[in-house]
């Protein structure tokens, strides 16, 4: 008889001030001040989601299917008001140029809001996706 191997969710812990990288996710918590701001700022696409959402994984399988390798930035659903107060923050300092309504998981490319699952979706089918995706400089082909 064989025994199940245990599931393991698979998460890298660092310090948020650091970089994301490749196929890494890290972990909100509400004393880090900024770190959704350095998040978004030092990577090309980013994914925001609250921890274990499959609206989340949908969204980095599509990216990861183009080639782009998403950092993701995952919170607790307690922490959420602290990362929407950041996201707004953000917003505020873009002069509110980027006027859409906020859902997560909040898809950030090129350091400005995209969209939820609903606009990444909407601009995959109709083609818009890759180029946007080139532009900043997620994907080089």
């Amino acid at each position: 008889m064989q025994q199940a191997i245990p599931y393991k969710p698979w998460t890298i812990h660092s310090a948020l001030s650091q970089p994301l990288n490749h196929h890494q996710t890290t972990q909100f918590h509400g004393s880090a001040k900024g770190a959704v701001r350095d998040a978004v700022s030092e990577n090309a696409v980013i994914v925001l989601a609250r921890r274990g959402c499959c609206m989340s994984h949908v969204v980095k399988r599509l990216l990861n299917g183009h080639g782009v390798n998403p950092s993701v930035f995952e919170f607790d659903e307690g922490e959420e008001n602290d990362v929407v107060k950041e996201l707004e923050m953000i917003e505020a300092e873009n002069d509110g140029k980027d006027s859409r309504s906020l859902q997560f998981p909040a898809v950030f490319i090129g350091g400005r809001i995209f969209g939820g699952l609903d606009r990444v979706m909407a601009t995959h089918i109709t083609g818009e996706l890759i180029p946007v995706l080139k532009q900043a400089g997620a994907l080089w082909l």
